[in-house]
């Protein structure tokens, strides 16, 4: 059996105001793919196909778009929380998906909001190179580790492992780790954080936690408007993936383009989207699948949703369908 992994979509996006109210947050666009596909095709670039998703806000969004993730070479179920239980309880809650044989091979878990260029071999290496540990956690060296929740990692004969989270340390928590069905029965019942109701308590009582350093590599998170805008332009602007879901630039053939227009690179045009006479795109816009942008237009460093009108020129926005 491959290896299961599960991606938690359960969170509400509250700091993005409107935007989460149309689409959950690994559901937003960024170069005309959801931010959940750039997961999904990273896992399956490394063999990694069978996938669970959790969702609670507006899941009826993901599950329309990704199907059973057949399109995506993927083997996607769903468990809905009505209730939000959390990054760990929302693992625990999906035992039954993620050990249906009771065997207890590793499960990994992820953040759904991240696009993430992580080397998944290097870390289940990593995570099978440390032996009998709790769970090995994804952390990169940042300027502002306290603000995310400082990891204090430390190195010795068994390798890089955690010894303190929340605390201080140059490490900040990716969202993504490797752990087992055993462990995650340990969590209390109901809500619960895999770091402060799992890792952090049993680190205290003498547990060992491995740690998997990513070093370079895309990472980001779209919790602010700001974020978002910003991981759109990067990719737009040639960032290297991996595992890509599928063009992040150029102009569809099957857009429609008025040769009136005038479009400077870089910029993702998606299929069949339209782009009126003395229209100007660009650089570091995305217009998504089958939005409109309306003659004399003028949009820079914006992004633009699938099927989303516009009709007002625009700088650092964001144009969603309800406008």
């Amino acid at each position: 059996a491959s290896m299961r992994a599960m991606l938690l979509c359960a969170g509400l996006g509250t700091r993005l105001g409107k935007l989460s109210d149309e689409r959950p947050k690994p559901m937003l666009p960024v170069c005309d793919h959801p931010i959940l596909a750039y997961g999904i095709s990273n896992l399956v670039g490394h063999g990694v196909r069978d996938l669970v998703i959790n969702t609670h806000h507006r899941g009826d969004v993901i599950e329309r778009a990704l199907g059973d993730g057949r399109h995506l070479g993927a083997r996607i179920r769903y468990v809905h929380e009505p209730v939000i239980l959390g990054t760990g309880g929302g693992l625990k809650h999906a035992l039954a998906l993620l050990d249906p044989d009771g065997t207890d091979a590793p499960v990994l878990s992820l953040n759904g909001k991240l696009i993430f260029d992580l080397d998944v071999g290097a870390l289940l290496d990593t995570h099978r190179a440390a032996g009998d540990v709790l769970g090995t956690m994804v952390v990169r060296r940042v300027d502002d580790a306290v603000a995310w929740g400082a990891v204090d990692v430390r190195d010795d004969a068994g390798g890089a492992h955690v010894v303190d989270i929340l605390g201080q340390g140059v490490h900040m928590f990716c969202g993504v780790h490797v752990t087992r069905p055993s462990v995650l029965r340990r969590l209390p019942d109901g809500e619960a954080c895999m770091v402060r109701q799992g890792y952090l308590p049993w680190l205290r009582t003498g547990g060992r936690v491995a740690a998997y350093q990513h070093e370079g590599g895309y990472f980001a998170e779209h919790s602010t408007v700001e974020r978002y805008l910003e991981s759109d332009q990067a990719l737009l602007g040639g960032v290297c993936l991996r595992h890509p879901p599928g063009r992040l630039t150029g102009i569809d053939p099957t857009a429609r383009v008025h040769p009136d227009a005038v479009v400077q690179h870089p910029v993702r045009i998606g299929p069949g989207a339209r782009i009126g006479a003395g229209a100007v795109i660009g650089p570091s816009t995305t217009v998504g699948a089958g939005a409109e942008v309306a003659a004399g237009v003028t949009l820079t460093r914006c992004v633009v949703w699938p099927g989303a009108q516009v009709t007002r020129s625009g700088s650092d926005e964001v144009f969603t369908v309800a406008g």
